[in-house]
């Protein structure tokens, strides 16, 4: 059970969430519990919203956002973000059973993409110190310097995410993922 009660409905959102929740569930045809739990604070959820949707215009792909998101939510053993973008992951971003226990181990199974998800394992185990080298071996394995910046901030967003879900114990609507061991 949640540490902070979860509006029930949109309509039993704040006011001035309820359009971003419209929003969402426009978007993903529901409003999952962290979307809900979030909108106790409007502010928080525009900020979160925002941030998500301007990534979303970024130049990394939906299957390497989601394959960064699983590394990340195992990492820092969040169960609700795991549940979720395994989810997501085989559903949407069409990612194969192999790929997401790949990510979930700090990999991947596409030699690119392993590079990205290889440098957000390590900017989460790290706490953002890496080396010239981390950085180099994904500027060699295609990735642009403006996609070096989107790696960093998909961290910090799924990050946010990890936390949120963490502190305050979330419902998982989605089935559910245990992660191995919080690191």
């Amino acid at each position: 059970m949640s540490r902070i009660p979860v509006p029930a409905s949109i309509e039993a959102s704040p006011e001035a969430a309820q359009p971003l929740l419209h929003a969402v569930k426009k978007q993903l045809g529901v409003v999952p519990n962290l979307f809900r739990l979030v909108a106790t604070s409007p502010a928080a959820l525009e900020g979160y919203l925002g941030l998500n949707g301007a990534l979303g215009k970024g130049t990394l792909d939906a299957p390497t956002r989601e394959r960064i998101a699983l590394a990340v939510a195992e990492i820092n053993g969040c169960d609700y973000c795991l549940s979720a973008h395994s989810y997501l992951g085989k559903n949407l971003a069409k990612l194969s059973e192999a790929e997401i226990a790949a990510n979930r181990n700090g990999g991947s199974t596409d030699p690119k993409a392993d590079a990205a998800v290889r440098l957000a394992a390590k900017l989460v185990h790290a706490r953002g110190q890496v080396s010239d080298d981390d950085l180099r071996a994904v500027r060699l394995a295609g990735y642009t310097d403006a996609q070096l910046i989107e790696i960093v901030l998909h961290v910090a967003l799924n990050t946010l995410t990890n936390y949120v879900n963490e502190a305050f114990k979330t419902e998982i609507d989605f089935p559910v993922v245990t992660a191995k061991a919080a690191a």
